[in-house]
Formats: structure tokens, C-alpha cells, sequence
């Protein structure tokens, strides 16, 4: 019993939040039961109660409207100035929406959205850019180098959340954008900006700001080592839009990739250009990416990958060397060493390639990460080329899934793989048999149509 006149302080409540999933329980548990991840909890203080908030859709009433009855405004998007950009949102930046932008520091994220909201803003167009990162004066230097002047783009260096959501109010704007999410901090938590509980809460507010107002935000996100998004996994579930750059800061190109889209294509991707004046569109990734591609050499051969709804044509590069360790090395850059490891598999058990004291290394130029299965024919092509030491011709582009029995399947979209190598100069193409399927062929370029791999490489090498 405490004793007389002694103050009780009454405990404040907490609970337990799993990093990677946002799962909450009220005590520590050591494996989520969610994600089945180990030791992913961390204790947050639970935050007050708010009987009324101020922001939001809490306010409004809810009731149910019959689908028949509800009108949608159709091609209600904003339009940028980067075609690029409005490709991988899906034409254009829908009105109410919550899109989140990620990318290693320094990639461009925040060039890209300054010079954006520069152009985009107008006299009936206000535009809020929340710069947590840096001061107003930072921004404006920036800017400056950028070459971007705009009287209606308007900055506001804040991390308080209240702060930023007052000034939304007081300004209303059409178009929010917060650099980076990571730096808002709720004041009624304690916890520190960039916590687990931090960036969840203001990303919950933000979502309803968007929703309630029907104002579209931008968030931009940091990654981790890993690569992933910081912050509790949930952040990906609440955005409707995800979006991720990438690239090498030592290069000059930056890809765009649209993860998750409610309002468009997830397979969509953005080709820039860093320079001097920031963030330039590569309208034809194809031709810039086989710009380099040298002479006559082993180991090299160009597919043709569908990104979206566009086909881009990437060379690919195979080294194929006598390992100098036991076990022999597996080095991929752009491609999923777990498929090279099929593929390599199937060279040895159905075309007798010797590749178990070899070391393979495998390279996609130009940065482009490639997942599509269409690009299995030139990559084994390209590590056969290399191990035979033979070269592949420069006018032949290669299009077709490998099987586990050596046989070469069938691609979707074949036609438009083909009329994308004719616009660049190239006049064969390795398919896998269309068997009575009619398609269009340019004309002057020829098809080799091929069932298995052993007939392949009889008639290159």
C-alpha cells in the first residue's frame, strides 16, 4: 500500500507492434503469429483516445450507397510534365490518392518531384511541397541549380504533423507532397520520428487527409540496407500507389518500377535520365541501352523483355571462366540467380554442357532487372556463346521461355517483340515455334523458329 498522501501515478499503457507486418499485441510475443518472423516486436505507448478529429473522414457520416448510385468522374488525373512519370502512375496522378515514392538516398527521388511540382503548379493549381529534410532556403538552392522559378509552388519546411495538416487547411492546396514521411512526427507520441508507431500514425493521417479532402499526397520514403521501405510493412498496405526507383548512382539512368498501382498497370516502369537540369525521359530505353553494346564478342546476345506495355531490348552479357575455388561461383546483376541456377541445370542434363567446374558470371547492361521468362533463350544463349568461346551474331534478338526438358515455349506478345527489333536495325529473330500461329513480320526480317535447345545451338555455333 502506498503510503498517505503519497501521489499515485497511474502506469501509461503500452503494447507490442511487429515491424515487419504492424501486427499489435498486448504482450511480447517471441515469433509473430502474422508473418512468422522472430524477435520483430517493439513496445510503443499507446496513444490517447481522440473523441473528434479535425482531419479526416472520421467526421463524416458512413453510409452505405448503392454502387448503381455512386458517380465516378472518369479521367480525373493530374497530368505531369514527365511522360515517363504518368506512365508509371497509370496516365496520370489520381485525385485522392496516397502514393508512395521510395529509392536509395540520392537516387533522385527528391529531384524528381521538386521539378514536377515546379511545372505542374499554377495560379489555379496551388501546390504544397513539405520538405522535412531541409530548410526553405536548402530547397530554394536546389531549385535554383535545377533552373526551376515558380511563384505558386509553395514550401514549408515542418515535422509536426498538427503543423502541417493546419497549414493544409489554411492553404488548400490541389497537390501534397512530404519529403520524407520518415521525418513527421505525431506530437502526442512519444516515440521518436521514423519509429515504427510514428510513421504508421502519420501515414494514417495522411491517408485520411487525401480520402476526406480528395487531395492527392505524395509521400517519399527511405529504404533500408536491405533495400526495403522503411518502416512497419502495413505503410505498403495503406498507400494505393508504390512506387521504386532504382539504379546505380554511379550511372546516369534511373528506372522507375510501379509495385503496387490500384489505378494502373504493376508492371509499368520509368526510364530517366540524371543530368545537370535534373530528371530528363528516355523515350526509347531500347536504343539507349544497346548504345554501348560493342563489336563482335563471346558471351554477349540481346533480348527482348516487356515491361508494361512496352518492349524494351537489353543486351545481356555472360562470362563463363575455370573456377579457382571448390565451389564454383554464381554471380548475377539484374537477373534471379535461383533462375540461373535452373538454367544452367537444364544446359547441363539436356545439351551436355560441362558447367560444374565453371564458374558464370551474368550480366544485364544498362541496370534493368529482368524477371520475365521470355529472356531464358538469350541468357542460356549468351552463357553457351561464352563457354564455346563462339560469338552470336549482332542482327539476331532472341524471344522464348526455356522448359526443364530443353524445349522452348511459347511468349505472349511476340509480334510486338518483334516489331520493336525491327525499328532498331536488327533483321533475325530466334522464336519458339509459333505452330500455326499467324503473325505480322516486318518486312526484310526473318523468324528461326526453334523447338529445343540442341537445335539451336547446332544451327548458331
Amino acid at each position: 500500500m502506498p503510503e498517505r498522501g503519497a501521489k499515485i501515478v497511474k502506469k501509461e499503457k503500452t503494447q507490442f507492434v511487429c515491424q515487419n507486418c504492424g501486427y499489435v499485441a498486448i504482450k511480447w510475443l517471441g515469433r509473430c503469429s502474422e508473418c512468422n518472423s522472430w524477435n520483430s516486436f517493439v513496445e510503443e505507448a499507446v496513444l490517447p483516445q481522440r473523441s473528434n478529429r479535425v482531419f479526416g473522414r472520421s467526421n463524416r457520416s458512413s453510409q452505405a450507397v448503392p454502387l448503381q448510385e455512386i458517380t465516378s468522374a472518369q479521367d480525373e488525373r493530374i497530368i505531369f510534365r514527365s511522360a515517363e512519370f504518368n506512365r508509371v502512375l497509370g496516365n496520370g496522378l489520381v485525385k485522392g490518392s496516397l502514393v508512395l515514392l521510395g529509392g536509395d538516398p540520392g537516387i533522385g527521388k527528391s529531384t524528381l518531384l521538386l521539378q514536377e511540382a515546379a511545372h505542374i503548379a499554377g495560379k489555379d493549381f496551388r501546390v504544397l511541397y513539405v520538405s522535412g529534410e531541409e530548410s526553405n532556403q536548402q530547397t530554394k538552392l536546389r531549385a535554383s541549380r535545377l533552373g526551376l522559378d515558380s511563384a505558386h509552388l509553395l514550401l514549408l519546411a515542418e515535422t509536426n504533423l498538427d503543423d502541417i495538416l493546419h497549414a493544409v487547411e489554411k492553404i488548400k492546396p490541389q497537390l501534397i507532397i512530404v519529403d520524407s514521411v520518415q521525418t513527421i512526427y505525431q506530437p502526442l507520441m512519444e516515440s521518436a520520428p521514423g519509429s515504427i508507431s510514428q510513421v504508421r500514425e502519420c501515414a494514417l493521417r495522411f491517408l485520411e487527409l487525401a480520402k476526406g479532402k480528395n487531395v492527392p499526397v505524395i509521400l517519399v520514403g527511405h529504404v533500408t540496407k536491405e533495400g526495403y521501405l522503411a518502416g512497419p510493412k502495413v505503410l505498403e498496405h495503406l498507400v494505393d500507389t508504390l512506387l521504386q526507383f532504382e539504379g546505380d548512382r554511379q550511372q546516369f539512368f534511373r528506372i522507375l518500377r510501379s509495385v503496387k498501382n490500384r489505378f494502373g498497370s504493376t508492371r509499368e516502369i520509368g526510364i530517366f535520365e540524371m543530368s545537370e537540369m535534373g530528371m530528363v525521359d528516355v523515350t526509347n530505353p531500347s536504343e539507349i541501352f544497346l548504345s554501348q553494346r560493342g563489336s563482335e564478342a563471346s558471351g554477349s546476345a540481346v533480348v527482348c523483355a516487356i515491361e508494361g506495355t512496352r518492349p524494351i531490348l537489353v543486351e545481356v552479357q555472360a562470362l563463363v571462366t575455370t573456377t579457382n575455388y571448390g565451389t564454383p561461383q554464381r554471380t548475377t546483376t539484374g537477373f534471379d540467380s535461383k533462375r540461373l541456377a535452373l538454367l544452367l541445370a537444364v544446359l547441363e542434363k539436356r545439351i551436355g554442357l560441362r558447367l560444374g567446374m565453371f564458374d558464370v558470371f551474368l550480366n544485364v547492361a544498362g541496370g534493368v532487372r529482368l524477371d520475365e521468362p521470355a529472356v531464358d533463350l538469350g541468357i542460356v544463349t549468351a552463357i553457351a556463346s561464352s563457354m564455346k568461346n563462339n560469338t552470336v551474331p549482332q542482327e539476331m534478338v532472341f524471344v522464348g521461355e526455356v522448359g526443364l526438358t530443353g524445349e522452348i515455349r511459347f511468349v505472349p506478345q511476340l509480334e510486338q517483340r518483334i516489331n520493336e527489333a525491327a525499328k532498331l536495325g536488327f533483321k533475325k529473330a530466334v522464336t519458339p515455334s509459333l505452330a500455326g500461329k499467324k503473325i505480322t513480320v516486318p518486312k526484310n526480317f526473318m523468324l528461326i523458329e526453334t523447338k529445343r535447345l540442341d537445335d539451336l545451338f547446332d544451327l548458331i555455333f
